[in-house]
């Protein structure tokens, strides 16, 4: 009994052992007109086999790349399509710049921050007061979650006057939201908490 692990690798497995049996057999036809006819009617099979990628712009762009990549790019027909060089897929991607930063209060997080330095800048008004409740409300569940020791309603007031350099203070009858959970009663995740 001969296994896979024993077998040739193969280049893409979606498309299993058969579909590259075909390929190689089509590389080695000498005739041209008759490789590009077998070439052809590969792809045709390639596509039956996997119909998700026909809603994919430019499906037959891919299946011919992907019929380059089963031959190794020995097949020597006239695609129709300029292909992918081997050098563009097996180029690895450039390494994501992280963006480090101070972050002063971390349970809070950048955006707090951020949103701290907008409501700084902000006019009075209820829009502010609602931007204001929203953020007093989040840090007060931010604090829940990273120590619930630590949190309580004058530790958010004076996080809140920290933050904007105290340009922005939350008013002394503010009532903030219970916590259970981590969430705000009334809320879809502490209703979906519940019913477990």
């Amino acid at each position: 009994m001969v296994y896979n692990t024993q077998r040739e690798h193969l280049i893409l497995p979606e498309y299993g052992r058969t579909i590259q049996k075909m390929v190689d057999i089509c590389v080695e036809i000498d005739d041209r007109q008759e490789r590009q006819l077998c070439a052809e009617s590969i792809v045709a099979i390639m596509a039956e086999m996997n119909p998700v990628v026909r809603q994919i712009p430019e499906y037959e762009h891919k299946l011919w790349d992907q019929l380059a990549i089963l031959s190794d790019y020995r097949l020597d027909v006239d695609f129709p399509f300029d292909l992918l060089r081997r050098e563009e897929i097996q180029a690895k991607p450039k390494p994501l710049k992280y963006p480090m930063q101070r972050i002063r209060y971390r349970h809070y997080g950048h955006l707090i921050e951020a949103f701290m330095e907008k409501l700084k800048d902000m006019p009075e008004g209820p829009e502010r007061s609602q931007l204001l409740s929203m953020m007093a409300n989040f840090m007060k569940r931010s604090l829940y979650n990273w120590d619930r020791d630590a949190m309580n309603d004058d530790k958010v007031m004076s996080d809140v006057a920290d933050l904007t350099g105290g340009c922005v203070s939350v008013p002394s009858g503010f009532r903030f939201g219970a916590v259970a959970n981590g969430h705000l009663p009334g809320s879809n995740a502490s209703k979906k908490k519940r019913k477990r």
